[in-house]
């Protein structure tokens, strides 16, 4: 295992800018997300650290060896990184074990217990060794790909977008097995994607991309709660907004008075209210009153779009568990759970 550090990474493709000053550590052991849309740099910068592609300026280190920097070049096959492609890249001419062991040296490619034992790592049967990538599915396919990523114990792992190709549920249960592995393996993983629920759930840690920038890095929980900025917040899943006004330990707006302890001084705000922390209570049971005008059922939750009966009421949206869905055109009493999160306007 190896630490990844990456300071002041900037990087272009032929006069178009694509990473400014970018900076991240992955502690060794640990799972990074990379998360950010499509266009924001992040298969640039993951091109960068695997060597497929030089830094205009900064540098990467890996495991405390520069890689890449000033002076300094080091190309991908001496990096000691694994790779996984968003659609695997298996040699279809080749057995799974083959493909698994395509890269070691000769005299450890027959090795038949290496390949047994990353078979089991990634959850397939111990027969699949004989089989080729044409008589697999799509999420089998990406575990074998991993299985050979995993194969040379790299320093690093890199995962570009992994499971974007699969169906849902195939989705799912292909990360988890994947997950499972490389935490077994005790790697060191970096996994771009623009999926929210991917990031949120795969990593130790969650980093935030915007045009070529990391605008925010740290542990799901954390970016989820409190996020640096309105665009890194949308970032990460359903969101509500309101101005408001600090004052005495608490915020005013539309939703009335909400207690936020610790604030300090007069000034205006914009709040973050996740669809989570609005309860909906029963008509007159108190809280602010508002009426549903839209609903969007999951079966498991539902999406309740309310506004809110107050001049020039606001539209907000409150998840509810799927069973509890109020009408369209009832009415509710909307109250806030937890702390909102407040951001300087």
């Amino acid at each position: 295992m190896s630490d990844l550090r990456l300071s002041g990474i900037s990087a272009s493709h032929p006069r178009t800018p694509v990473l400014h000053d970018v900076d991240l550590a992955v502690p060794s052991g640990t799972t990074t997300a990379v998360l950010g849309p499509s266009g924001c740099g992040k298969t640039t910068l993951l091109r960068v650290v695997g060597g497929f592609m030089r830094p205009d300026a900064g540098e990467v280190r890996l495991g405390g060896d520069v890689v890449a920097g000033p002076g300094t070049w080091v190309p991908p096959e001496r990096r000691g990184l694994g790779y996984v492609a968003q659609e695997g890249n298996l040699f279809p001419h080749l057995t799974v074990a083959a493909n698994i062991t395509y890269g070691l040296p000769r005299r450890e490619r027959k090795d038949a217990a290496r390949v047994g034992e990353l078979l089991e790592l990634v959850g397939l049967p111990g027969d699949h060794g004989s089989r080729r990538p044409d008589q697999l599915s799509g999420g089998q396919q990406q575990r074998v790909a991993l299985a050979r990523a995993l194969a040379r114990r790299p320093r690093v792992v890199l995962l570009d977008e992994p499971f974007s190709a699969l169906d849902p549920e195939l989705r799912v249960a292909t990360r988890d097995a994947v997950a499972s592995a490389l935490a077994a393996e005790r790697a060191t993983v970096v996994l771009v994607t623009h999926d929210q629920a991917e990031a949120l759930s795969f990593a130790d840690q969650v980093a935030i991309m915007h045009e070529g920038r990391i605008t925010q890095a740290g542990p799901p929980a954390e970016v989820y709660r409190a996020p640096s900025d309105r665009r890194s917040a949308v970032s990460l899943g359903e969101a509500c907004f309101l101005a408001g006004r600090t004052g005495d330990g608490i915020v005013t707006c539309a939703l009335g008075a909400l207690p936020v302890p610790g604030t300090t001084g007069t000034r205006e705000v914009e709040l973050l209210i996740r669809p989570e922390q609005l309860h909906l209570g029963a008509d007159g049971s108190g809280g602010c009153p508002a009426r549903v005008v839209r609903t969007e059922f999951f079966g498991h939750d539902a999406l309740v779009e309310l506004r809110l009966e107050t001049a020039d009421g606001p539209v907000l949206r409150a998840r509810t568990v799927g069973p509890a869905t109020p009408a369209v055109g009832s009415r509710v009493a909307v109250t806030v759970e937890g702390r909102p999160h407040l951001i300087d306007r």
